[in-house]
């Protein structure tokens, strides 16, 4: 059970950027059960077509729906990266899908 609930992927990040210049569509980040703080998640700023400076100048901001703060935005670099570790019962329980 634990070597199928590491294979499995723990959460799926989606940034909505709805800014001039950015892309239009969703990015979506898939971040594994056991990853460590301060993995990379994705760049940010890169994958949405703008510097990290113009992802600054924006005030980017994560924003979670249960007010704790898994990610942090590194809005130097633009880069998304982990925050803490991830426990994917505490977050889904035994849901097969955890978004």
């Amino acid at each position: 059970r634990r070597a199928m609930a590491i294979a499995r992927q723990v959460l799926c990040v989606c940034a909505l950027l709805s800014l001039p210049h950015a892309r239009a569509e969703p990015i979506r980040y898939s971040v594994a059960e056991e990853a460590e703080s301060g993995s990379l998640v994705g760049k940010l700023a890169e994958d949405a077509g703008l510097t990290p400076a113009q992802l600054s100048a924006r005030r980017a901001r994560l924003v979670s729906e249960d007010g704790r703060q898994h990610f942090r935005l590194d809005r130097g670099s633009g880069r998304l990266v982990v925050a803490g570790r991830l426990d994917r019962e505490e977050l889904c329980g035994q849901s097969a899908t955890c978004m």
